[in-house]
């Protein structure tokens, strides 16, 4: 492929999801810029990205085939432009880019939560926004290496602006489901994503959580709420998992011994050092994204006129483990959840 004929495409946020699939980007052929904290700036500099996943791949990037930056300007010129920052900057991030973007450029988020789209169209009228779901969690295993520790397909929108897009995905190891009811797909995630607290609050990893039969109860709680408001909003969650979505808080709530041997038929790998992006957050001292998750169900609760006490008090928790609570015992996060519904 001639240089010129090659997808140029820019990351803005590049942290442990931005790094890892600008290095798949960057190793199906595309040309990549990452824009992103200095921190990963210099390390891949110095040491090259390197990714990795649970199914043993390793690729390492040389530092010399991107373009690694912390300025918005880089952006310039791109064909399609991936958001990865944290959805409370989102408005903040797509602002910054918007001088430098041209008429039509598709802008993809990959963030969680189901409203950033809407931030990115309102903040850059004359872009593409456009949507997609990044189901699996990435971590961070030194300097410059970001590790795939679970199992799981991004989804990006059918729109045929993305198509040369998902091309350079499926050859760099990452082949995208497409998928024309992304809104379905994002509340699907974001109801998976209820866990990212439930995780946070444990302080051990997902293996460890998914171990304890009263987390699991405690995400099936919030679960169900938000699967009750969100079908009366007249929303339809797409399954990001190979279970439906519908029972997944049955399989959570179940015994361990039928937990175990039924998720052991889902195919879905976890990691056992694997902890939510929530997690991170809180061990890095950084403010969480409670608000997009959780807090989007409180949200939807409001403008439906009912209440979610159960991702509320989640909401709540979260925002005391950022000021040092200790995490919580699963009995008793479960039975705090509980109260609540009752309260």
């Amino acid at each position: 492929m001639h240089d010129k004929d090659r997808l140029t495409v820019a990351v803005m946020g590049a942290g442990l999801i931005g790094c890892y699939i600008g290095g798949a980007l960057a190793a199906g052929g595309a040309r990549v810029t990452l824009i992103g904290r200095p921190t990963y700036m210099v390390a891949i500099r110095e040491n090259g990205l390197r990714i990795s996943d649970v199914s043993g791949r390793d690729t390492l990037v040389p530092a010399s085939d991107i373009v690694l930056t912390e300025s918005p300007a880089a952006a310039e010129g791109a064909d399609i432009v991936l958001v990865t920052v944290k959805s409370d900057a989102t408005a903040e991030a797509a602002a910054a880019l918007a001088p430098y973007l041209a008429e039509g450029t598709p802008v993809l988020s990959l963030q969680n939560g189901a409203d950033n789209v809407a931030a990115i169209g309102a903040a850059l009228p004359e872009a593409r926004a456009l949507a997609g779901m990044v189901p699996f969690n990435v971590a961070g295993r030194g300097p410059a290496h970001f590790h795939q520790a679970t199992s799981a397909p991004l989804q990006i929108d059918a729109d045929p602006a993305l198509d040369r897009f998902a091309d350079l995905l499926a050859a760099g190891g990452l082949p995208p489901v497409r998928s024309a009811d992304m809104e379905g797909v994002l509340w699907g995630k974001l109801l998976v994503n209820l866990n990212n607290a439930i995780n946070a609050l444990s302080g051990k990893t997902l293996a460890q959580e998914f171990a304890d039969r009263d987390y699991r109860r405690a995400w099936a709680l919030s679960m169900r709420e938000g699967l009750r408001l969100v079908k009366a909003a007249g929303i339809r969650p797409a399954s990001v998992l190979p279970l439906p979505i519908e029972r997944m808080p049955l399989l959570l709530s179940l015994p361990n011994f039928l937990y175990r041997r039924i998720a052991a038929r889902q195919k879905t790998t976890v990691d056992r050092h694997a902890r939510s992006s929530m997690a991170d957050d809180l061990a890095r001292g950084r403010h969480t994204e409670v608000d997009h998750l959780n807090g989007a169900v409180v949200r939807l609760a409001a403008r439906l006129g009912r209440k979610a006490p159960v991702n509320a008090k989640l909401v709540t928790l979260v925002r005391a483990a950022e000021t040092g609570a200790p995490p919580i015992s699963g009995k008793m996060l479960r039975q705090t959840l509980a109260a609540s519904m009752r309260a």
